[in-house]
Protein backbone atom coordinates (compact mmCIF):
# COMPACT_ATOMS: atom_id res chain seq x y z
CA UNK A 1 0.00 0.00 0.00
CA UNK A 2 0.99 3.39 -0.89
CA UNK A 3 2.49 5.75 2.31
CA UNK A 4 -0.53 8.18 3.74
CA UNK A 5 0.40 11.60 2.83
CA UNK A 6 0.47 15.48 4.74
CA UNK A 7 -3.36 15.71 5.38
CA UNK A 8 -4.45 12.78 4.94
CA UNK A 9 -6.34 10.71 8.14
CA UNK A 10 -3.84 8.53 10.02
CA UNK A 11 -4.69 4.84 9.76
CA UNK A 12 -6.23 3.69 12.77
CA UNK A 13 -4.76 0.76 14.37
CA UNK A 14 -4.47 -1.10 17.76
CA UNK A 15 -1.84 -3.43 18.37
CA UNK A 16 -0.59 -4.89 22.30
CA UNK A 17 2.80 -3.17 23.51
CA UNK A 18 5.84 -5.05 25.44
CA UNK A 19 3.59 -6.05 28.55
CA UNK A 20 0.72 -6.97 26.67
CA UNK A 21 -1.47 -4.06 26.78
CA UNK A 22 -3.99 -2.65 23.69
CA UNK A 23 -2.71 0.52 22.17
CA UNK A 24 -5.23 1.96 19.61
CA UNK A 25 -3.85 5.54 17.86
CA UNK A 26 -7.25 7.18 18.89
CA UNK A 27 -6.06 7.35 22.39
CA UNK A 28 -4.14 9.67 21.82
CA UNK A 29 -6.43 12.00 20.41
CA UNK A 30 -5.71 15.82 20.73
CA UNK A 31 -2.09 14.98 21.56
CA UNK A 32 0.65 14.10 18.66
CA UNK A 33 1.96 11.20 18.01
CA UNK A 34 5.29 10.39 16.15
CA UNK A 35 4.64 6.46 14.72
CA UNK A 36 7.92 5.17 13.98
CA UNK A 37 8.27 2.15 12.20
CA UNK A 38 11.59 0.25 12.67
CA UNK A 39 13.16 -3.23 11.13
CA UNK A 40 13.76 -5.28 14.09
CA UNK A 41 14.84 -4.96 17.91
CA UNK A 42 18.24 -4.90 19.24
CA UNK A 43 20.17 -4.11 16.02
CA UNK A 44 22.49 -1.52 15.77
CA UNK A 45 20.40 0.57 13.45
CA UNK A 46 17.34 -0.10 15.46
CA UNK A 47 19.49 0.47 18.89
CA UNK A 48 20.46 3.92 17.85
CA UNK A 49 17.42 5.07 16.77
CA UNK A 50 15.34 3.62 19.82
CA UNK A 51 17.87 5.30 22.55
CA UNK A 52 18.17 8.28 20.54
CA UNK A 53 13.73 8.61 21.03
CA UNK A 54 14.90 7.90 24.30
CA UNK A 55 17.41 10.31 24.88
CA UNK A 56 15.19 13.19 23.68
CA UNK A 57 12.01 11.35 24.85
CA UNK A 58 11.26 14.57 27.53
CA UNK A 59 11.79 16.85 25.06
CA UNK A 60 9.04 15.20 22.59
CA UNK A 61 6.73 14.86 25.95
CA UNK A 62 7.54 18.68 26.36
CA UNK A 63 6.70 19.63 22.77
CA UNK A 64 3.01 17.77 23.28
CA UNK A 65 4.18 14.65 21.26
CA UNK A 66 3.91 10.88 22.23
CA UNK A 67 6.32 8.47 20.73
CA UNK A 68 5.29 5.06 19.44
CA UNK A 69 7.65 2.34 18.36
CA UNK A 70 6.63 -0.21 15.39
CA UNK A 71 8.03 -3.21 14.53
CA UNK A 72 6.79 -6.88 13.68
CA UNK A 73 8.37 -8.66 16.60
CA UNK A 74 6.43 -10.26 19.38
CA UNK A 75 5.69 -8.74 22.84
CA UNK A 76 8.29 -10.66 24.49
CA UNK A 77 11.28 -9.52 22.13
CA UNK A 78 10.00 -5.75 22.69
CA UNK A 79 9.90 -6.30 26.85
CA UNK A 80 13.95 -7.60 26.21
CA UNK A 81 14.52 -4.41 23.58
CA UNK A 82 12.58 -2.03 26.09
CA UNK A 83 14.31 -3.12 29.33
CA UNK A 84 17.89 -3.67 28.12
CA UNK A 85 17.88 0.23 27.07
CA UNK A 86 15.56 1.26 29.61
CA UNK A 87 12.90 2.60 27.09
CA UNK A 88 10.53 4.83 28.07
CA UNK A 89 7.81 4.78 25.64
CA UNK A 90 5.64 1.81 23.91
CA UNK A 91 7.33 -0.80 21.56
CA UNK A 92 4.35 -2.05 19.66
CA UNK A 93 4.28 -5.49 18.05
CA UNK A 94 2.40 -5.87 14.16
CA UNK A 95 3.47 -9.64 13.80
CA UNK A 96 0.87 -9.49 10.84
CA UNK A 97 2.31 -6.65 9.90
CA UNK A 98 -0.96 -5.38 8.65
CA UNK A 99 -0.52 -1.59 10.03
CA UNK A 100 3.11 -1.52 8.89
CA UNK A 101 1.10 -2.29 5.43
CA UNK A 102 -1.55 0.66 6.30
CA UNK A 103 1.22 3.29 6.30
CA UNK A 104 3.08 1.99 3.11
CA UNK A 105 5.72 0.34 5.34
CA UNK A 106 6.32 -2.88 4.50
CA UNK A 107 7.48 -4.20 1.40
CA UNK A 108 10.24 -5.36 -0.96
CA UNK A 109 13.67 -5.13 0.43
CA UNK A 110 17.28 -6.21 -0.73
CA UNK A 111 19.98 -7.03 1.67
CA UNK A 112 23.27 -8.50 -0.54
CA UNK A 113 21.56 -8.84 -3.51
CA UNK A 114 19.18 -11.24 -1.38
CA UNK A 115 15.03 -10.21 -1.84
CA UNK A 116 12.79 -10.09 0.93
CA UNK A 117 9.71 -8.80 2.58
CA UNK A 118 10.44 -6.19 5.42
CA UNK A 119 10.25 -2.79 7.10
CA UNK A 120 11.06 0.31 5.44
CA UNK A 121 12.36 2.32 8.09
CA UNK A 122 9.91 5.47 8.09
CA UNK A 123 8.23 7.57 10.73
CA UNK A 124 5.16 9.68 10.55
CA UNK A 125 4.01 12.78 12.60
CA UNK A 126 0.44 12.76 13.45
CA UNK A 127 -1.51 15.35 14.30
CA UNK A 128 -4.14 16.34 17.25
CA UNK A 129 -6.79 15.55 15.27
CA UNK A 130 -5.70 12.63 13.29
CA UNK A 131 -3.85 14.02 10.44
CA UNK A 132 -0.77 13.01 9.35
CA UNK A 133 1.43 15.99 10.01
CA UNK A 134 4.83 15.22 8.78
CA UNK A 135 6.17 11.83 6.77
CA UNK A 136 9.76 10.62 7.13
CA UNK A 137 9.94 7.89 4.25
CA UNK A 138 13.51 6.71 4.24
CA UNK A 139 14.88 7.41 7.31
CA UNK A 140 18.83 7.66 7.97
CA UNK A 141 19.29 7.21 11.29
CA UNK A 142 21.83 9.75 12.40
CA UNK A 143 19.99 13.13 12.99
CA UNK A 144 16.61 11.78 12.89
CA UNK A 145 15.37 12.41 15.86
CA UNK A 146 16.63 15.69 15.80
CA UNK A 147 14.31 16.49 12.76
CA UNK A 148 11.35 14.70 14.21
CA UNK A 149 11.59 16.86 17.40
CA UNK A 150 11.71 20.16 14.88
CA UNK A 151 8.70 19.30 13.24
CA UNK A 152 6.87 18.41 16.81
CA UNK A 153 7.84 21.95 18.04
CA UNK A 154 6.05 23.57 14.37
CA UNK A 155 3.39 21.24 14.23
Amino acid sequence: MAMPEVGDKAPAFTLQDQSGKPVKLTDFKGKKVVLYFYPKDDTPGCTREACAFRDEHSALLKAGAVVLGISPDGTGSHAKFAGKYKLPFPLLADPEHSVSEKYGAWGEKTLYGRKFMGITRSTFLVDGSGKVARVWPRVKVDGHVDQVLEAVREA
